[in-house]
């Protein structure tokens, strides 16, 4: 039993072990400039990852926009500390696929590379509706964790 108990929480460490090393994969993905990534939370709640360069300052910030538009659409954000886009990642989705499920596809997340000002981010041609939703979420999100960066 006691050998049970522990293959148990070896267990359970390698999979949490796996998870954040999966995590900062994809943190990584979006702000790849970043060097460490703190996480910010409010309660269990991670409301952002502070991203910070090989010398501990301060560079930006990785976080999470949810829209909605069909189903759910996560996408993961990396913004630089003046509001830049550096990429972004959709982490799950299950909108139309072939129609919907294109804003996944690099042709669409490009679009969010190296940008300041999201409003000139186009919608895609035939799934308007879903990439516009992610458009809409990212900017309101990039606009919350900017205000926070800055206090």
């Amino acid at each position: 039993m006691v050998r049970l108990g522990i293959i148990c929480i070896l267990a359970l460490g390698l999979a949490a072990a796996f998870s954040l090393a999966e995590e900062n994969l994809d943190l990584k993905e979006v702000l790849p400039e970043a060097a460490s990534f703190t996480p910010v939370k409010k309660g269990a709640e991670v409301l952002y990852y502070k991203a910070a360069d090989k010398d501990g300052r301060l560079i930006g910030a990785v976080f999470e926009a949810k829209a909605k538009s069909y189903s759910e659409i996560d996408t993961l954000v990396g913004m630089l500390k003046d509001g830049t886009l550096t990429a972004i990642k959709v982490l799950a989705q299950h909108e139309t696929p072939g129609i919907g499920s294109r804003v996944a596809n690099q042709e669409f997340t490009d679009r969010f590379r190296n940008i300041k000002d999201i409003s000139h981010v186009q919608a895609i041609s035939g799934a308007t509706v879903s990439s516009q939703a992610v458009i809409d979420a990212v900017k309101k999100k990039a606009a919350e964790i900017k205000a926070l960066l800055k206090e």
